[in-house]
């Protein structure tokens, strides 16, 4: 089967992508934003370099920059159209299928054609909070009703969204809930772990943007300070003034870092006693996921009730149910501190019952299914 994927370059599309790798299928991918040629999926045909007009080679960022309105100018007058591209790329491929990642960056600028090309089937992934933050905002919506019922088969991180979607107006074939990027590499996660019993870090998930949410941790951790000498609190991901203003903080061994690489992100969850990941609008966090494959106790929000549908409350895991409550917050990390043989048992469980169910070959095997039903449907 000839599969063209449509996305932009992320780590979750990589790890998507690469369970096809030696799959039988002949795979192209469609860079939708024109980020450029990716070394590490070298094993793909890859469709890009297509957008530029003008100064094809070099001086557009400083150009952008210095004159962002005569470039906008410029742009929209010779840049290429992602439709127009799409449309020929197409017609040259002839794929069997097409497999957008996101509705607003690969679904959106590519209905027109597809709504042209009836007789190609058309996949959807959604991720994170495409369709449960957006669904709230109206223009989004408007586009959100219009694609779906295009969508022949569905991909989703949780249940919540699959239910959202149906209710939207999909109605075409339901192909599973799977990880955005596909499983995890339980071998290489154990290899950078420690024996629980051993840990003493509380690992933050530091995003705070239109989602993220740690500035409510760190102020729930700054509550009880006092009881947080014996740990160290870290977090990673951290860009925003606000989260960054804590490492002057009350809180004993705060460490708070940048973007990090994600084998020094799996290396920090594979300490952590405690992960706590928060925001207002998300689906299945890969994160949280990861967090509980390497060991760590997880304490989650829960929007739309999409992580409980991983962590029972109280059970293998905490729940934040509300991101904004500060009061909630430090309670819940509280109970959870003075909960040792409850934190244990958790971690035990996750080990033993959850996390092989996201081994990366067994993903896998179950993603390469999916793909023979779109093949046979």
């Amino acid at each position: 089967m000839k599969i063209l994927m449509v996305s932009m370059n992320s780590i979750h599309f990589r790890r998507w992508s690469e369970q096809l790798r030696n799959s039988g299928h002949e795979v192209f991918w469609f860079d939708v934003l024109d980020q450029g040629y990716a070394p590490s999926m070298s094993w793909m045909t890859q469709i890009t370099d297509w957008k530029k007009g003008f100064l094809k080679s070099r001086g557009r960022t400083l150009f952008k920059k210095k004159l962002p309105t005569l470039f906008n100018f410029l742009s929209n007058r010779f840049d290429h159209r992602v439709d127009t591209v799409f449309e020929k790329t197409l017609k040259v491929v002839q794929p069997d299928v097409v497999h957008s990642f996101a509705l607003y960056v690969s679904c959106t600028p590519i209905y027109n054609v597809m709504a042209k090309f009836q007789q190609i089937k058309w996949i959807y992934s959604s991720w994170g909070s495409d369709l449960y933050y957006y669904k709230n905002e109206t223009s989004y919506l408007e586009d959100i009703k219009r694609i779906l019922p295009r969508i022949d088969f569905l991909f989703t991180d949780c249940h919540r969204d699959h239910q959202t979607a149906v209710n939207l107006g999909f109605s075409g074939k339901f192909l599973g809930v799977f990880p955005g990027g596909g499983g995890f590499d339980l071998e290489f996660i154990e290899s950078q772990t420690i024996p629980y019993t051993m840990r003493d870090v509380i690992l933050v998930k530091g995003y705070e943007n239109r989602s993220g949410r740690s500035v409510k941790v760190l102020l729930a951790l700054e509550q009880i300070a006092d009881s947080l000498s014996n740990f160290k609190v870290v977090v990673f991901g951290a860009e925003d003034p606000a989260v960054l203003r804590f490492r002057e903080s009350d809180i004993p061994n705060i460490q708070i870092h940048h973007l990090l690489p994600h084998k020094k992100i799996l290396k920090l969850m594979g300490s952590a006693m405690i992960y706590i990941g928060n925001s207002n609008s998300d689906g299945m966090p890969n994160t949280m996921l990861e967090a509980m494959c390497a060991g760590a106790y997880v304490i989650q929000s829960n929007p739309g009730g999409s992580t409980e549908e991983i962590i029972e409350n109280g059970t293998n895991g905490s729940l934040i149910n509300d991101c904004e409550d500060v009061e909630q917050i430090k309670s819940v990390i509280n109970k959870a501190l003075l909960s040792v043989e409850h934190r244990s048992k958790a971690v035990s469980f996750n080990n033993n019952e959850l996390a092989p169910k996201l081994d990366r070959d067994l993903v896998i095997s179950q993603v390469i299914d999916a793909y023979h039903q779109v093949a046979e449907g």
